[in-house]
């Protein structure tokens, strides 16, 4: 579904298990997330659409149904620019596991919201997702389920012969 800016839009649904609501968290484009470290509260990172490897990306236009700010999936291959860019905002050290959290987007101070605009054909019931200038209970999110990585250990390090 294309929106104002003409890019694919981000919806949410209500089901915890679709296979489409997978997103990869990576660090920003300088490699600065190792694979399986913990993310930090504060930390910034890029938020990657499993399935078609587009960023989670946000820009000064108006969202077709609250027109708040439009939320959508850009780039290639995990390759966008530097509107893809978060903040984690959490209540720790780190984003633990079971912690609800913010991302407030670097480059234009909304926080990735969802409230209950719903859109109709062609994609009925599906949520409108989008930016918002305040921290409220509607730009909470948690991961529910997907593929949690444990660090990996210091290759020089060896407890065995």
């Amino acid at each position: 579904f294309e929106t104002g800016s003409g890019q694919q839009s981000v919806t949410g649904v209500e089901a915890s298990d679709d296979a489409n609501s997978y997103w990869r968290i990576r660090g920003k484009s300088d490699g600065s997330c190792q694979r399986g470290a913990p993310v930090k509260c504060g930390q910034a990172i890029r938020l990657t659409h499993v399935s078609t490897g587009k960023n989670l990306h946000t820009h000064h236009f108006p969202s077709p149904l609250s027109n708040n700010q439009e939320v959508s999936a850009f780039g290639d291959d995990g390759e966008g620019d530097d509107l893809d860019i978060w903040i984690v905002q959490c209540s720790g050290t780190h984003w633990e596991r079971d912690d609800a959290v913010r991302f407030k987007h670097v480059g234009t101070d909304v926080f990735l919201s969802i409230t209950g605009e719903q859109y109709g054909h062609p994609i009925r019931g599906q949520r409108e997702v989008h930016g918002m200038t305040t921290a409220n209970h509607h730009n909470y999110w948690k991961a529910m389920e997907g593929v949690f990585i444990k660090p990996s250990m210091d290759p020089a390090k060896h407890d065995e012969l």
